[in-house]
């Protein structure tokens, strides 16, 4: 059964939101420069009030380790948004034991694998030609929203991985975070 995530969580509301319709994960970017950042003293109150069913991720971008291992008791997985190595990773698995997203590279280090678009969080569709059918590794980003969840959802990857595709004006919409999570968890 495919799974889902709700990214760029940044508003106490937006936890609000997540709690009522149970995602499977939702994500903390991070990442410097993105409109969608939050800083680890924010990542905190979110994760306290955070409904602890739903699995926290957070998202870096060639970051130092020192930075990760901060944020860590703050989320429960990791996911690499840059140009992470296999020894980059080899190095946070020896501090943590927390699963590890690697976007855009299948890394046999990583225990799973993120495909988004080349400018993550734009809400372009990414192509889904020649994406596997049925990884079981695979999060699967890239512009999804209620128009294109479907053909998503056909390719059967683990979980499928939205952000402004759940927005409007910018912000997280109730919704929208309600449509999608139902349509992926109804999905046969």
């Amino acid at each position: 059964m495919t799974k889902i995530k709700i990214c760029g969580l940044r508003r106490k509301e937006d936890i609000l939101i997540v709690n009522k319709y149970k995602p499977d994960y939702i994500g903390f970017i991070f990442a410097e420069g993105r409109k969608r950042t939050i800083d680890i003293h924010s990542a905190k109150m979110l994760y306290n009030i955070l409904d602890h069913s739903i699995l926290a991720v957070g998202v870096f971008l060639d970051q130092d380790i020192n930075f990760i291992k901060e944020a860590l008791p703050y989320i429960d997985l990791i996911q690499l948004h840059g140009n992470e190595d296999t020894n980059y990773i080899k190095e946070l698995k020896k501090i943590t034991n927390k699963p590890i997203i690697k976007a855009y590279r299948n890394d046999s280090y990583a225990d799973y694998y993120l495909l988004d678009n080349i400018n993550p969080g734009s809400g372009v569709q990414m192509d889904f030609n020649g994406i596997n059918k049925n990884d079981m590794r695979l999060f699967l980003a890239g512009g999804i929203n209620i128009s294109n969840i479907d053909e998503a959802l056909k390719l059967n990857p683990y979980c499928i991985d939205v952000s402004s595709g759940v927005e409007v004006l910018g912000y997280k919409d109730d919704k929208k975070i309600e449509e999608i999570t139902r349509r992926v968890k109804e999905y046969e």
